[in-house]
């Protein structure tokens, strides 16, 4: 058990350190997209790029985790992330922007599976829910500090951020190499009965609504997420401090609930109804966003938005987590995979809308979220699954 504890910290700190780079960059990217002349639908295009690479390559990255060990996958994706980085930083032309955005999803493919996988292999079904908290927790806690220290580097050199998130992931990656074991196969994690094989499990009854909700709320997420940094510099003119500040207040708060009560609230209702009342409250403030105007405000929308944004997600994960069975690479690449085709189109659409008006991504946004909100209303377990999901 204390073998256990010991990997699942390491797990963490390696997730917090490949965020922790991803965080650096974010206040400072509206100032290299201004530096470049860079259109808001150039950088919808951009950020696709990232999502299309992921799409193609998660399914095989997660059966690959299932096939040659969840470790290895972790290294190799901190790898890409590093190089990816160390592109982006050095990029003067858009063409190497966007192979440094295609190298990030190759990276996004591999670790997050296998990471996933790694979790269910070393956590019971009943301690996975708190186990995948303190995962998103990891996740939000490297965005409290990236994009501090990321807009204190800026001041320094508009690039300086992207060295750095280099260096965290190529540390990150000989920490795994040095520090995890490849886990052994869970036994809780056994074949479910009567369940089709490769690909046709997509739209077997306990996956194909989950899939579609991972599918509709990235979509609509993507649409927000993709351009907030630029809505609020151009709209009041936030600079990269700003822009830190606020990101910074809402990884916080939501580290906070995940790890205080992403447990409780999960054995109170369940994950289903849990993702529902998330996707509710998210759709109501991404709305806000567009009629607020204070910076107090603002700050005080943004923060509580992502907090349900990062109760959903691992939510959608330990649900799928527990129905997975024996295939959890193979599930966790499904999810990376959906969760890839809704980034593909909604920052494109998101950006193309940027363009005619800063509040239409954000209506969008609102519309597509509500759509995942209707399609959680007809959402049910299979009688023989409640016990372990509920």
């Amino acid at each position: 058990m204390q073998i256990k504890k010991y990997t699942l910290a390491i797990l963490l700190l390696n997730l917090f350190i490949a965020f922790l780079g991803i965080g650096l960059v974010i206040p400072v990217t509206p100032a290299i997209m201004n530096e470049l002349n860079l259109s808001g639908t150039v950088v919808g295009y951009m950020v696709a790029s990232f999502a299309v690479t992921q799409l193609i390559v998660s399914p095989v990255a997660g059966r690959w985790a299932d096939k040659y060990g969840r470790k290895i996958m972790i290294i190799i994706g901190l790898l890409f992330f590093s190089i990816s980085e160390f592109l982006f930083g050095i990029g003067q032309t858009v063409e190497v922007l966007f192979l440094s955005r295609v190298l990030g999803g190759v990276s996004a493919a591999f670790i997050m599976p296998a990471v996933t996988a790694f979790i269910a292999d070393i956590t019971t079904v009943q301690t996975r829910p708190k186990a995948l908290g303190y995962m998103s927790a990891a996740i939000s806690t490297g965005f409290i500090i990236g994009p501090g220290v990321g807009g204190f580097l800026a001041e320094i050199h508009s690039r300086l951020p992207f060295f750095f998130a280099a260096g965290f992931a190529l540390f990150a990656a000989l920490l795994s190499l040095v520090t995890l074991r490849e886990p052994e196969r869970n036994p809780e994690n056994g074949e479910q009965e009567g369940a089709q094989k490769g690909v046709k499990r997509i739209f077997a009854p306990i996956y194909f609504i989950a899939f579609m909700i991972i599918l509709i709320s990235a979509f609509g997420l993507a649409a927000f997420e993709s351009l907030f940094a630029l809505f609020v510099d151009h709209k009041f003119g936030f600079t990269a401090k700003d822009i830190a500040i606020m990101i910074t207040g809402g990884a916080i708060v939501g580290a906070i609930v995940q790890v205080g009560f992403f447990d409780r609230l999960t054995n109170w209702l369940g994950e289903i109804r849990l993702i529902r009342h998330s996707l509710i409250f998210s759709t109501i403030l991404v709305y806000f966003l567009t009629l607020v105007s204070s910076y107090a405000a603002i700050l005080a929308v943004t923060i509580l938005v992502f907090v349900g944004f990062d109760l959903m997600r691992p939510a959608v994960t330990t649900y799928l987590s527990k129905m997975a069975g024996n295939e959890q690479g193979f599930v966790g690449g499904m999810n990376s995979m959906f969760t890839s085709i809704g980034n593909v189109f909604g920052p494109v659409i998101g950006g193309m809308l940027f363009d005619i008006d800063l509040n239409y991504p954000f209506y969008f946004s609102t519309i597509v979220l509500a759509a995942g909100i209707g399609l959680t209303l007809s959402w049910k377990v299979p009688g023989k699954m409640k016990a372990s999901v509920n």
